[in-house]
């Protein structure tokens, strides 16, 4: 076990409390867990819909990986950071520059040297095809959530999900995504453990997308490990069967 401290970092749409229950879990196990909001972010949801910074348009892949780099450089202990979907993406940049003591990256958009399946490309096709989508706040549509990121849920489930958790978006990020700024030495052999997860039914980052992210890291000696979920979408950290995901995950790290 390295630390017993985990820091959590949400994806694109999400805010903070997306990862509530896996915080709730990894405290039962012991840990002492913070989630940060992406910078600008740190409102209620009603807010950050109603009234997002105007600045929120300039905020890019390399500026999110900055403000979490400066925050787990003022905390006690080098944290375990686990991510989700864009924060998956975050976690793998953040021990690619030596910060953290392992990472956890669950549906990780797709670093440098990744390209997306067709499924994923349909799935994150109007954030990529907007009009001056880098440099516009974006919203995802209802219908598109419902398609690419929770598919599996009950639609009166989906729809609390929808209403409850999303957000606008920066543009910027999609046009970033699996170029110069998200990318990785994924040689490096002094990085800290990592664990790749994702779920089989995932439709924004697919299963194939995520084993050749963990498939590019065979070269290193440094510690990777791969993990997927049958049945799970992109909202695998809070549709029913969480618990698995998040204990998997929790066991990975006491065993480091």
């Amino acid at each position: 076990m390295l630390t017993k401290t985990v820091l959590f970092i949400h994806g694109a749409w999400m805010t903070p409390a997306c990862f509530d229950d896996f915080c709730s879990r990894f405290e039962d196990a012991g840990y002492t867990c913070v989630a940060p909001a992406w910078p600008l972010m740190d409102r209620p949801v009603e807010s950050l819909r109603a009234y997002p910074s105007p600045d929120f348009a300039d905020v890019g892949i390399e500026a999110i990986v900055d403000h979490y780099e400066a925050i787990i450089q003022e905390m006690d202990e080098p944290p375990l950071i686990v991510g989700h979907s864009f924060g998956g993406l975050f976690v793998q940049m953040l021990l690619d520059r030596g910060v953290g003591a392992g990472g956890v990256a669950i549906d990780s958009a797709p670093p440098k040297g990744i390209s997306p399946t067709l499924t994923a490309a349909r799935a994150n096709w109007p954030a990529f095809s907007a009009r001056n989508g880098d440099e516009r706040i974006l919203t995802i549509e209802y219908s598109d959530f419902a398609w690419g990121f929770a598919q599996t849920l009950p639609e009166a489930e989906l729809q609390v999900v929808f209403d409850e958790h999303v957000v606008p978006s920066p543009g910027r990020l999609f046009r970033e995504v699996g170029r110069g700024p998200a990318a990785v030495d994924f040689d490096d052999a002094s990085r800290a453990p990592l664990l790749l997860i994702s779920g089989e039914e995932d439709r924004t980052v697919t299963t194939r997308m995520n084993y050749k992210n963990y498939k590019k890291y065979r070269k290193s000696p440094a510690t990777t490990d791969y993990q997927s979920f049958e049945g799970r979408s992109h909202w695998i950290i809070a549709e029913p069967g969480w618990e698995e995901v998040a204990d998997y995950a929790i066991q990975w790290a006491d065993a480091l």
